[in-house]
This record gives C-alpha cells, structure tokens and sequence, in this order.
C-alpha cells in the first residue's frame, strides 16, 4: 500500500463543483475537507481534462486507517472550502 491513489469524482457532481466554486487555485485545483468514514482532512481536488470530472488523491495514510483497497467504490462526502 504505498503512493498515491486517486479517486475520481463522478461526472454529476463534477458539474456541480464546476458551477459554484468560488476559487480555484494552482493547476486548476479546488480546496476541500474531505471525510472518508471517521477519517476527515484537507486536500485539494484536481481536474481531469480527459475525463471532465475531479480526481481526489487519497494518500497511504487515509487507505490504511480506513481499509481502503484498489478498485473498491469509496463513500465519501467532500466539502468545498
């Protein structure tokens, strides 16, 4: 379980966060506190020109305090800051 992984933001609600948000910062990237189970933090989401949606990185440290394996579907709620 080591570097970074990325979970990428469903297409509806990419559209969403394209629509209200207020400040991007580098690369395009958008502010959020992210909370997967009872693990919450600050990061930031990035777009995907490919794809038109957000991918979120999801370090080693979240995978393992939350179980997270590869290509399993991750519920999570992420608040735009």
């Amino acid at each position: 379980m080591s570097g970074w992984h990325f979970v990428g933001v469903p297409k509806k609600e990419s559209d969403v966060i394209k629509k209200g948000i207020l400040k991007k910062a580098g690369f395009g990237s958008v502010p959020v506190i992210v909370t997967v189970g009872k693990t919450v933090w600050e990061t930031s989401i990035f777009p995907d020109k490919r794809t038109g949606t957000y991918l979120l990185p999801l370090k080693v440290e979240v995978r393992k305090r939350e179980a997270i394996t590869i290509d399993e579907i991750v519920s999570l709620s992420i608040e735009i800051v």
